[in-house]
């Protein structure tokens, strides 16, 4: 990309800043909230992209740290778009039908608050342990 003006310059500077960030934070992750988001195939063609850039804007706007990154398919196509949510020393919840009210109830009583919302897809599966 050429550098034809100041804005063009400060658009740089922040990608560059948001990639650095991404790179620390994911050093720490335990420590902090992280999404991700299913990409594959049936994720896209419902709305994936579009509710990882919402999320990521969401997070940005409400000024909270986390870190999040698309996966593949995670096994609950019937249920796309899916993310998967983990706080901070708490299992992960993924969630299904996420539209973009639903990422904001998500963000705003599940991350904030920690109550859990309408949506979560039940683990189904038993470890060779169990």
């Amino acid at each position: 990309m050429k550098v034809k003006s100041l804005a063009d310059l400060r658009k740089i500077k922040d990608e560059v800043h948001e990639k650095i960030k991404l790179r620390e934070q994911s050093e720490n992750a335990e420590q902090i909230v992280q999404i991700k988001v299913a990409m594959a195939t049936c994720g896209i063609a419902s709305g994936a992209k579009e509710i990882m850039s919402y999320i990521i804007d969401e997070l940005d706007y409400s000024g909270i740290d986390g870190v999040v990154t698309q996966t593949g398919c995670m096994g609950y196509c019937y249920a796309e778009p899916t993310i998967e949510v983990k706080l901070p020393g708490k299992a992960p919840v993924v969630y299904g039908f996420v539209t973009k009210g639903k990422a904001k109830e998500i963000i705003e009583r599940y991350i904030i608050k920690g109550e859990l919302v309408d949506g979560v897809i039940p683990v189904t599966y038993r470890t060779i342990d169990e």
